[in-house]
């Protein structure tokens, strides 16, 4: 089974103060299945690590997940058509972009969990593959 991860997620485990970061790291542990990347996530992670924590955390967690069991997944023009839609339908609650880019993701790769501790977009986005998406780690 296949599941998403989220820029929040990952930024927890890159973090070892984070609030998040012992459950993200035991979370990570658990997960079955194929764990994609959106690219789209990338640039907003390495960003907010050279911020929260600093430059050389940003680049060896960027070379960690070269290494480790994700697969950095591109979009494509069908998605970034879904994201536009997504955006439009949900304007008046300002989607993230790399949110809407995870949700168009999982509909076109039919996939319903997503790895995120951003509970507010993807509790209210309703897609079109499946009644709700399932986020992970559960409150």
């Amino acid at each position: 089974m296949k599941i998403l991860i989220d820029t929040s997620f990952l930024l927890a485990l890159s973090a070892p103060k984070d609030i998040n970061h012992k459950l993200a790291v035991n979370t990570l542990l658990q997960l079955t299945g194929e764990l994609l990347i959106p690219v789209v996530v990338l640039p907003e992670l390495f960003y907010m690590c050279r911020v929260r924590i600093n430059y050389d955390n940003a680049v060896q967690f960027y070379q960690r997940l070269q290494t480790e069991d994700f697969t950095i997944t591109l979009l494509e023009p069908s998605d970034r058509k879904r994201m536009s839609e997504i955006m439009a339908k949900y304007k008046s609650t300002q989607f993230d972009f790399v949110d809407c880019a995870i949700m168009a993701l999982s509909e076109r790769l039919n996939i319903t969990r997503v790895a995120t501790f951003d509970r507010r977009d993807f509790s209210i986005f309703r897609p079109a593959h499946c009644a709700a998406l399932t986020l992970v780690p559960e409150n």
